[in-house]
């Protein structure tokens, strides 16, 4: 989609598969940006779909929309402090399986890692079990 393209409250609630209300809801609560425009006029962006698509995934993900509230806030400042550890909680982890016996889990937010940086580290970590692999198959 184009930057330039604008959208209705009709047409982004039908992007993110919400309801009006529910998108109504997460402008009134911060989770996204106030429409352009006043009234009549008012008109959304490809930024805002992209916010309500973001609210929505770590909604399926189990975050509360307080904790995605926080994330939001933070997002910009750095990596995110962990949420602190209670009963009850919902937590996102990554796991690499290496090789057979071989798994790796990281919960990304807690290590400070951005998903490029997961991304950079499953691939170093990977690449690294395959040289100890092969230099003990030299042996």
């Amino acid at each position: 989609m184009n930057e330039s393209k604008t959208f209705t409250l009709d047409e982004i609630a039908a992007l993110a598969e919400l309801p009006r209300r529910t998108v109504r809801y997460y402008i009134q609560s911060g989770l996204i940006d106030r429409p352009q425009g006043v009234g009549k006029g008012a008109y959304y962006t490809q930024h805002h779909v992209e916010q309500l698509l973001l609210v929505r995934k770590w909604q399926l993900a189990g975050l509360s929309l307080e904790r995605i509230g926080e994330v939001l806030k933070q997002q910009a400042a750095g990596p995110l402090p962990p949420t602190p550890r209670r009963a009850g909680t919902v937590e996102v982890w990554s796991h690499l399986v290496v090789a057979d016996g071989v798994e790796l889990t990281l919960e990304p937010s807690r290590a400070g890692l951005t998903p490029e940086q997961v991304r950079a580290f499953f691939r170093a970590v990977t690449q690294a079990y395959a040289q100890i692999h092969e230099s003990e198959e030299k042996e």
